[in-house]
C-alpha cells in the first residue's frame, strides 16, 4: 500500500473509533396465478418510526472516496435494483468496485455492485452462489438487496436453497428506504372517493413491494382485490402484470387494452371484455416517465405515508454469512459509517449519487438525476398537474437500531413489516405460498448488538424520529376501518377475547410509520345519552393507552388521538342485536 493509502486508512480509521460509527446506530417471486374470488384483506398498517432521543451529534465530513480501485480485500458481489435507497452504500465502496479511501475498503472487503432489476435472477444467482461456495469456499460471497416488505414472498426461494445445503440469511443492516418514491398513482377521485377504484385496473410488477402498497391502501379502505391477473371483477380492484417496474409505467402511458373474462363472486360469467391501466404502482424513474410522457396520475399513496413498509434489506445465504463474521461486521460497519455521510453532508450525498449513475448506467441519468429524486420533488406533469416524484432516505446506525427494535423501548419495525405483508401475500395467494420462512430463521441481531454494545455509551448520531403534535388534527384521511374490540359491558375494561383484536391493531398500526390515528368511539343507543358519549370517550382513550403502553417508540406523544360520538353516528340498525353490535365500535382514522 502507498503512504498516501495508509495515510488515508489510518484516518478513517481513527474518525471511525472517535466517533463512535457517528450515527452508526423488497420484490417478490413470479408465482402462478390463482383461481379464487376477490379478496377483502384485513387491513395493512406499516410501523412507526422509532428513535431515541438523544440531541443531535455533528457528523464531521470525512475525505471523500477517491476513484481509484483499492484491488484488494475479501471479494464480495452485491446485486442492486436502479434505487435510491442505497445511496449510503454506494458511498460505502466508492465506486461500482471498492476503491481506496472508502470505508468497503478500510473494512478489508472488495465489493463489486452490479445492477439486476430481476427478481427471479437474484434468486437463482443466490442458488448458484451455494452451490459454487460448497466446492470452492473461496468463491467471493453474494448479497442481494430487495425491498423489504417483498421478502415473504422472495423467501419461496429457499427450498432450492436446502437442496444446496444452506438456506436465507439477512444481513442485520438497512442501508436506506423508500420515503416516497414507491407508490400507487391513480385518478385524483380516488383520493376523495377510494370506492371509485372498484372495477379499475393497476399496472404493476405483481407479487413485489409496490403492488404491496397498492393492496394496504385497498385493505385500508375495503376495497376488494382480484388476485387473478387473468379476470376482471367489476365489483374489485383489479392488477395487470408487468415484467418490471418501469413497464408498469409504459402499460399506463402506451393504453394498450387487455382481454379479459369478466367473473362476479368468483364465477366465469363468459363475457370477454377489454382492460386498461387506469393505475400505476411504481417507483422512480417509473413515476417520473408517467408524469413527463403523459400525466394525468396523481399520487394516491406511497411510502412516504406507509413511511415503514419499505426499508432495503440485504439477504445472503447461510453458507457464506457463517463462514464471514468478520467481513459481515465489516460491512455493517462501513455503511454506517458512509450513512452517517450521506445523511449529513451534501458533497458525500452527491458523490453517493455520482456513484449511482455509473453503477444503474442509464446514459440518460446522470448522478444529479438521482440526486434529484432522492430528495424528492413536486414538479407539473404533461398536464399541468402538480406530483410529488422521487424520495428516499440513507440509515445510519441508530436507525438500524430503531428498524430491528434495539433502541430502549424499541419495537421491531421490521419484523411488525415481514409479518403484516408476508401474511397477505399467503392470504392473496394460499396456493403458491402455502407459508413462508419464519423471520428468525434468517434474522441474526447478534452481529448489531454486538457493534451496540461496542459503542455504548459514546456519542453516537441520532436515528430520525417522527414528531407528531398533539393538536394537529388530520387533514388527509388515507384510510378509516371500524375494528370489533370487545369491551367488558358498561365498562372501558377489554374482555380477555379484545386481546387478539388488539394485538392485530398493534401490529397493524405500528407499519404506518408517518401517519397519525385518530380512534373514534361509538355505542349503540342503549341507556343515557349523555353516559353513552362518556363511554365511548373513555373507551377510545383505553385504546390509546393500550397503545402507548404496548411501545412507546411506535406511539410517541400526540400520534394518537381520540375521539367520541356516542350513538349519533350508527352503521347499522339499533333495531337487532346484530346491528346494535356493530355499531358498539371503534374506528380508527389514519391521515396526515
Amino acid at each position: 500500500m502507498t503512504t498516501r493509502g495508509k495515510f488515508v486508512l489510518g484516518v478513517l480509521i481513527a474518525a471511525l473509533l472517535y466517533f463512535g460509527i457517528n450515527k452508526l446506530v423488497q420484490s417478490g417471486v413470479l408465482f402462478k396465478k390463482a383461481a379464487t374470488e376477490s379478496v377483502l384483506l384485513n387491513s395493512i398498517e406499516l410501523p412507526a418510526a422509532s428513535g431515541g432521543s438523544r440531541a443531535n451529534v455533528a457528523v464531521p465530513l470525512a475525505p471523500l472516496p477517491s476513484e481509484t480501485p483499492a484491488g484488494k480485500g475479501s471479494p464480495i458481489v452485491w446485486e442492486v435494483m436502479a434505487w435510491n435507497s442505497q445511496m449510503a452504500g454506494m458511498l460505502a465502496n466508492g465506486g461500482a468496485r471498492t476503491t481506496q479511501g472508502s470505508s468497503m475498503a478500510a473494512g478489508g472487503l472488495d465489493m463489486q455492485i452490479v445492477r439486476q432489476d430481476d427478481v427471479a435472477k437474484m434468486q437463482a444467482d443466490l442458488v448458484k452462489n451455494a452451490l459454487d461456495l460448497q466446492t470452492n469456499p473461496d468463491t467471493p460471497g453474494l448479497l442481494v438487496s430487495i425491498m423489504g416488505d417483498g421478502l415473504p414472498a422472495f423467501s419461496a426461494v429457499q427450498p432450492q436453497l436446502e437442496k444446496a445445503g444452506t438456506g436465507l440469511q439477512i444481513i442485520p443492516y438497512s442501508v436506506g428506504k423508500s420515503f416516497g418514491e414507491d407508490k400507487l398513482m391513480g385518478p385524483k377521485e380516488w383520493l376523495d372517493n377510494p370506492k371509485a377504484a372498484l372495477g379499475k385496473t393497476v399496472a404493476c410488477y405483481l407479487r413485489d413491494g409496490d403492488q404491496n402498497i397498492a393492496l394496504k391502501w385497498c385493505a385500508d379502505n375495503g376495497l376488494k382485490v382480484n388476485p387473478d391477473e387473468t379476470t376482471y371483477d367489476p365489483e374489485a380492484v383489479n392488477f395487470m402484470a408487468a415484467s418490471d417496474f418501469l413497464v408498469a409505467a409504459e402499460k399506463y402511458i402506451i393504453g394498450k387494452p387487455e382481454q379479459r373474462v369478466k367473473v362476479v363472486k368468483g364465477k366465469n360469467t363468459g363475457v370477454k371484455v377489454d382492460v386498461v391501466a387506469d393505475a400505476v404502482a411504481t417507483w422512480t424513474p417509473g413515476d417520473v416517465n408517467i408524469a413527463k410522457q403523459k400525466g394525468g396520475l396523481v399520487n394516491i399513496v406511497s411510502t412516504k405515508d406507509y413511511s415503514n413498509q419499505m426499508p432495503n434489506i440485504m439477504v445472503t445465504t447461510k453458507r457464506w454469512y457463517d463462514a464471514h463474521p468478520k467481513e459481515v461486521e465489516a460491512l455493517i460497519t462501513a455503511l454506517a459509517v458512509a450513512g452517517d455521510q450521506v445523511k449529513s453532508h451534501p458533497e458525500a450525498l452527491s458523490r453517493a449519487a455520482d456513484i449511482s449513475a455509473s453503477v444503474y448506467g442509464d446514459k440518460d441519468k446522470p448522478g444529479s438525476y438521482w440526486l434529484r429524486y432522492y430528495k424528492g420533488v413536486s414538479e407539473a406533469d404533461r398536464n399541468g398537474e402538480v406530483v410529488e416524484l422521487g424520495g428516499s432516505k440513507a440509515f445510519n446506525f441508530a436507525d438500524n437500531l430503531a428498524l430491528f427494535g434495539l433502541n430502549e423501548g424499541g419495537t421491531n419495525i421490521y419484523a411488525a413489516v415481514y409479518k403484516t405483508f408476508g401474511d397477505v401475500q399467503h392470504q392473496l395467494y394460499p396456493k403458491e405460498l402455502p407459508s413462508y420462512v419464519p423471520l428468525d430463521q434468517m434474522l441474526d441481531l447478534a452481529p448489531l448488538r454486538k457493534l451496540q454494545d461496542k459503542y455504548r455509551g459514546k456519542n453516537l448520531a441520532p436515528a430520525e424520529q417522527q414528531q407528531f403534535a398533539a393538536d394537529d388534527e388530520i387533514r388527509q384521511s388515507v384510510s378509516r376501518r371500524a375494528w370489533n374490540i370487545e369491551f367488558n359491558t358498561g365498562q372501558r375494561t377489554f374482555t380477555p377475547a379484545a386481546e387478539q383484536q388488539l394485538d392485530q391493531l398493534f401490529n397493524d398500526l405500528v407499519v404506518a410509520g408517518r401517519l397519525k390515528v385518530a380512534v373514534h368511539g361509538h355505542t349503540d343507543n342503549v341507556g343515557d345519552a349523555q353516559r353513552n358519549q362518556q363511554l365511548s370517550q373513555d373507551r377510545a382513550e383505553a385504546v390509546r393507552q393500550w397503545l402507548e403502553q404496548r411501545s412507546a417508540s411506535a406511539f410517541p406523544a400526540g400520534r394518537v388521538q381520540t375521539y367520541a360520538h356516542g350513538a349519533q353516528e350508527p352503521v347499522a340498525p339499533n333495531t337487532t342485536p346484530e346491528g346494535k353490535a356493530r355499531n358498539r365500535r371503534v374506528e380508527i382514522v389514519l391521515g396526515n
